[in-house]
């Protein structure tokens, strides 16, 4: 380098600090949160008002008509509605037909979660191994099936198993050495109950599939790929890779599955033409036989309230799994 360029070479200006940020003017901290924490609140005052009037005021309803003596006279006006304490309470849990209808729901309800569960599994294993088109054709009549209003569904299940027109006894008839011709399916419960059975089943499954459809996608290919190089089968893949990945899902399926099935009233009601027999009565339709057939409304209550207290078992069950999948996860 010679000396022209020595002596005329730039030297890099000396770094300045920069300009101090203008001071910003800091609002009173208790105004700020005290005004952040009701947003909220006044947000979802509607929605609570909502629910406050269509489900809170029905419920402490039936916790005041639980305790009370209830019928058509003080239904009318005719007599003033007098407390009993735990009586009607008594009187229930004292009934044996009651301890009857609660073994059967709860079978009934079992059964329902258990196909429900292993029918919606199977189906949603089966769509990831398929065609695009036929993946789209079975979404498409799963999302059919669970559109379908309940009502409609029942009907249509009524003459499928009709003793004289019902397409299924003419199907059976068909096979070698079988008549069944005029068979009455709810001659008996544990059938009725079983048909009754298939129609919750087909109504909850597509829910179920298309949520395990969902949480399939989540499960890594890489970890799959893995454990079949170590050796697992078909059956260890997927219980030391899949399930445990969707057991946040199942747990909630499953929950929300018993609080369903637990429920079902429309089509136990509806099949057996608005009279369930003994041999058919679960918890929703003998709470409602008690209340408006038999016209004991304290009763009825009792068996209702009875009814959302089991379910509460069911809720705080669900959240004690959910909350030991958090803690490991």
């Amino acid at each position: 380098m010679s000396a022209a360029d020595t002596t005329t070479a730039k030297v890099p200006p000396a770094r300045q600090s920069p300009p101090p940020a203008p001071a910003v003017r800091k609002k009173p901290a208790g105004r700020r949160s005290s005004g952040g924490a009701g947003t909220p609140w006044l947000l979802l005052a509607p929605c609570l008002l909502i629910l406050a009037l269509v489900l809170g005021y029905p419920l402490v309803r039936l916790v005041t008509l639980s305790f009370q003596e209830f019928g058509q006279s003080q239904l009318w006006g005719f007599k003033p509605a007098e407390s009993v304490g735990f009586d009607n309470f008594s009187k229930v849990l004292g009934d044996s037909d009651f301890w009857a209808v609660v073994v059967r729901t709860v079978v009934f309800a079992a059964g329902c979660v258990i196909f429900t569960m292993v029918a919606g599994m199977l189906i949603a294993l089966l769509l990831q191994r398929v065609s695009g088109w036929v993946k789209t054709l079975v979404n498409i009549a799963l999302v059919a099936s669970w559109g379908m209003p309940i009502i409609v569904a029942t009907t249509v299940f009524k003459w499928l198993f009709d003793a004289d027109y019902g397409i299924l006894n003419a199907l059976l008839s068909k096979l070698p050495g079988v008549e069944m011709v005029g068979h009455n399916w709810f001659a008996s419960g544990p059938q009725g109950l079983a048909v009754i059975m298939l129609l919750v089943v087909w109504g909850a499954v597509p829910f179920v599939v298309i949520t395990l459809s969902a949480g399939l996608t989540q499960v890594p290919a890489e970890l799959e790929e893995a454990a079949r190089l170590d050796g697992a089968g078909a059956w260890g893949v997927f219980r030391f890779v899949t399930l445990p990945i969707l057991k946040p899902i199942i747990v909630m399926l499953t929950t929300l599955s018993v609080i369903w099935d637990m429920g079902v009233f429309p089509q136990v009601f509806v099949m057996r033409n608005g009279h369930p027999e003994a041999e058919f009565q679960l918890l929703t339709t003998y709470s409602y036989d008690r209340a408006f057939v038999v016209n004991d409304y304290a009763q009825g209550s009792a068996i209702a309230l009875l009814t959302v207290l089991l379910l509460l078992g069911v809720v705080a069950v669900y959240m004690r799994q959910m909350l030991k999948i958090g803690d490991v996860e």
